[in-house]
């Protein structure tokens, strides 16, 4: 038995799914996103650690690194990966909202700008030629930075709305912010 145990080998693949945290390897930037927690509070680094690696599952492995300033970068290790948690925007940790930012080649992840988030908006009671992508737009860039739009139309007739997803700016005060009412 003891002779099997020492026989015993990782294969490659194996091997590039265990990462000590706290090492970032150089090459991978292009899978690597910088975030912060959207508040003034101190966030407990290994909840958040354990929790987003929990909840987001990848497949290839993460390695989450305490950068200090209340910046954390997280290195994923496969495009699926980051493309999931990108496209699954946003994300919260302890109901604080979770800046997200992907890492450009050369980038110092210390200073990369964590001031905007895209959201689905849903807008409602439209009359039915309002559904346009040019609408969409304007609404869009009325609220923030048009991104994408859809139209979800019930066959029952009740639920019939646009989602427009738009970039906004998260630190702009609420009472700054432009409103509908």
């Amino acid at each position: 038995m003891e002779e099997e145990l020492a026989n015993l080998s990782l294969l490659d693949e194996e091997e590039e799914a265990i990462h000590e945290e706290g090492v970032v390897l150089e090459n991978s930037i292009q899978f690597c996103l910088v975030g912060r927690a959207l508040t003034d509070s101190v966030v407990h680094f290994p909840s958040l650690h354990n929790t987003m690696a929990d909840l987001w599952h990848p497949i290839g492995g993460i390695c989450i690194t305490d950068l200090g300033n209340k910046r954390y970068l997280f290195q994923f290790f496969h495009e699926v990966d980051i493309q999931r948690v990108i496209s699954g925007t946003p994300w919260f940790f302890n109901n604080h909202l979770l800046v997200l930012e992907k890492i450009q080649e050369g980038e110092n992840p210390l200073l990369v700008p964590l001031i905007h988030m895209e959201f689905w908006v849903q807008v409602h009671d439209l009359p039915i030629g309002w559904m346009s992508e040019s609408l969409a737009k304007q609404f869009g860039d009325f609220l923030g930075k048009f991104i994408d739009y859809d139209t979800i139309k019930s066959f029952s007739g009740h639920h019939s709305y646009m989602r427009i997803r738009v970039c906004l700016d998260v630190t702009t005060p609420l009472k700054r912010r432009r409103s509908f009412r």
